[in-house]
């Protein structure tokens, strides 16, 4: 059983920035790749990033050059730089370890003027 803890959420305003993390119970973003999904209010819930466990990233278009993907093994985290919000960016965003059920519980980032 692994559990998945996301923080950093917050209301910012457009242009602002925010630092999600997703921290593990167990060791295990040193062997397994994870990813970020974001669910907004009446929305289906969409892909925003991954990132291998060799530390590979992908981004979904609408983030990609305003998100950055990082991991810290050690700490059993990574983390999701988010630079340049915009309101759409509004939404509750989950971690997921890829291949298996494990989410975490969300985050919302909330961006508004």
């Amino acid at each position: 059983q692994v559990q998945l803890v996301e923080s950093g959420g917050g209301s910012v305003q457009p242009g602002g920035s925010l630092r999600l993390a997703c921290t593990a119970s167990a060791t295990i973003f040193s062997i397994a790749a994870m990813d970020w999904y974001r669910q907004a209010p009446g929305s289906q819930r969409e892909f925003v990033a991954r990132i291998t466990s060799g530390g590979l990233t992908d981004y979904a278009d609408s983030v990609k050059g305003r998100f950055a993907l990082s991991k810290n093994d050690a700490r059993n985290t990574v983390y999701l730089q988010m630079n340049n919000l915009k309101p759409d960016d509004t939404a509750v965003y989950y971690c997921h370890l890829i291949g298996s059920n494990y989410w975490g519980q969300g985050t919302l980032v909330t961006v508004s003027s």
